[in-house]
């Protein structure tokens, strides 16, 4: 595929696309002046695992990406593959996860994280009208190269799909920017190269990609991976849009904190982006 057979979320015209009301609801919060915090929940992962959502709303999230459990999760570190690993033991699978969170009361959207492994194996429009049709309003897929990523990203899009795609700290300048351009909802800026885990300083790396996004395009910026407690959470919107926080999240629920020591959590990176 050559840069000019991209996705594309533009028009022919150059203009944008029509947006959806994610990436509506995203880019209000950010023209208003709010910061965006997204937690990352891993689906199946308890038996209170749909309570956890709701107290994480419930707490001030803008968004919530709950992830689907897979056996081989390249991006994520030992937390989160821990919480997977526990999932697929008590018996979770795509559909029972996407059965129960569309079962939630929750207020805002709902974004998948998932390995290509697993839309593939259930084919990209099936899975894609599982997704829509379980009240999702878009994917991660983040071992899914933008250059293989046209057919999925059409499928999904067909079923009113975003595709939040990721930008990493060793992206070249005109990768991002197509990378930027294709994806949809918001982007996501890794924070550092590696697994996802908590660091006990935020790399210097996540200030600059959110700076070097901020920089290209106009699509809310999150950064994500290595983001671990509030202070570094508050840090990272001095720059960026907004903030994805996971393992320091599941960490909490592997301990046994439950949907209120989630949904203090989540309060604690609400108060600490708001007050900048």
């Amino acid at each position: 595929m050559t840069s000019t057979d991209l996705p594309t979320a533009r028009g022919a015209d150059g203009r944008p696309a029509e947006r959806s009301s994610f990436e509506t609801a995203m880019r209000a919060r950010k023209a208003g002046g709010a910061k965006l915090v997204v937690p990352y929940v891993t689906g199946g992962m308890g038996t209170d695992w749909v309570e956890v959502l709701a107290a994480v709303v419930l707490a001030g999230a803008d968004a919530v990406e709950v992830g689907i459990p897979f056996s081989d999760p390249v991006m994520d570190g030992p937390v989160i593959q821990e919480a997977s690993r526990l999932a697929l033991e008590a018996g979770a699978t795509p559909a029972s996860v996407l059965a129960s969170a569309a079962s939630a009361q929750v207020s805002v959207p709902v974004i998948a994280m998932t390995y290509y492994n697993i839309v593939f194996h259930h084919g990209l429009q099936r899975f894609a009208e599982m997704l829509a049709g379980s009240r999702f309003s878009g994917s991660i897929v983040p071992d899914l190269p933008l250059e293989e990523a046209g057919p999925w990203m059409a499928e999904s899009r067909a079923a009113g799909l975003d595709n939040v795609l990721l930008v990493a700290p060793t992206t070249p300048p005109d990768r991002a920017e197509a990378i930027c351009a294709a994806g949809s909802g918001f982007v996501y800026g890794v924070g550092l190269m590696g697994v996802t885990g908590e660091r006990s300083e935020l790399a210097d790396s996540a200030l600059e990609v959110a700076r070097r996004l901020k920089a290209i395009t106009d699509l809310p910026v999150l950064v994500g991976v290595g983001v671990t407690d509030a202070a570094q959470a508050a840090r990272v919107c001095e720059v960026a849009d907004g903030v994805i926080v996971g393992s320091a999240l599941v960490r909490r629920l592997l301990s046994g904190e439950g949907a209120q020591g989630a949904g203090e959590f989540v309060a604690q990176l609400r108060g600490a982006v708001d007050r900048g």
